[in-house]
C-alpha cells in the first residue's frame, strides 16, 4: 500500500482514538506509575503526552485551546479522574477532524511540517494515538491494540512525517525489524520501539 485512500483516514483515526480510549480505561488502579516503552516516562506521563498531542491537533485545526502543559514534559501528576482529560481531548480532536474535507490539501497541524494533506495529517494524528495506546497496553499487561489493518496506513503516514520529527525527540531512531516481523512489528520498529519490549509476546 503506497497511499492512503480518500476518506480512509476517517476510519483509521476513529480506530486509533477508540484504541487509546479503551486501553487507558483498562489501566489497573495500581499501574499508573509503571515504566513504558517511552524510556523516560511512566504510564501517567504517556497518558498526559498523548492527551496533549490530541489537544494540539484539535487546536491547530479549530483554533481552540491547546494543551495546558508541554506534552513533551509531562508532570506525571493528574488530579482527580485520570481519564477525563483524555476523553475530552479525543472528543475535541474528533470534532476538529470532522470539519475537515476528505481531500483538503492543506490542513493545519502542530507538527514542524505545518499544513499537510488531510489524509497525511489525520493519520499522523491517528499514529500518535495508536502508538501510545500500544505503549500503555504493553506496560499494563493488556492486549496490543494494533492490528495489521491499522498498522498499514499508519506506516504509510509514518514514512512521510517521522524522519524530521526524530530530531525533536518525538521518535527514537528506527531499529531493524526481525526477518519474520509482521506489519505491526515493522511499524513499531520504524518508530524506534522494540516490538518485544519486556514481557511482550508476538
Amino acid at each position: 500500500m503506497s497511499e492512503i485512500a480518500a476518506g480512509q483516514w476517517r476510519t483509521v483515526l476513529d480506530e486509533a482514538h477508540a484504541a487509546l480510549r479503551t486501553i487507558v480505561e483498562g489501566v489497573p488502579a495500581d499501574a499508573w506509575e509503571r515504566p513504558t516503552p517511552c524510556e523516560l516516562w511512566n504510564v501517567t506521563q504517556v497518558l498526559q503526552h498523548a492527551t496533549g498531542d490530541q489537544l494540539a491537533f484539535a487546536a491547530a485545526i479549530s483554533g481552540g485551546p491547546g494543551p495546558a502543559e508541554d506534552p513533551f514534559a509531562p508532570s506525571g501528576r493528574i488530579d482527580g479522574d485520570k481519564i477525563a482529560g483524555l476523553r475530552a481531548a479525543l472528543d475535541a480532536s474528533a470534532r476538529a477532524w470532522n470539519g475537515v474535507a476528505d481531500d483538503d490539501p492543506a490542513v493545519p497541524t502542530p507538527l514542524p511540517q505545518g499544513k499537510l494533506p488531510a489524509e497525511v495529517g489525520a493519520v499522523a494524528c491517528a499514529l500518535d494515538a495508536a502508538v501510545h495506546a500500544w505503549d500503555i497496553a504493553v506496560a499494563t499487561d493488556q492486549p496490543s491494540p494494533l492490528s495489521a489493518d491499522l498498522a498499514r496506513p499508519l506506516l504509510v503516514a509514518a514514512r512521510q512525517i517521522v524522519e524530521p520529527l526524530r530530531a525533536y525527540g518525538a521518535y527514537a531512531p528506527a531499529i531493524d525489524p526481525a526477518a519474520e516481523s509482521d506489519e505491526v512489528a515493522v511499524l513499531l520498529s520504524y518508530l524506534g520501539r522494540d516490538p518485544r519490549w519486556p514481557g511482550v509476546q508476538l
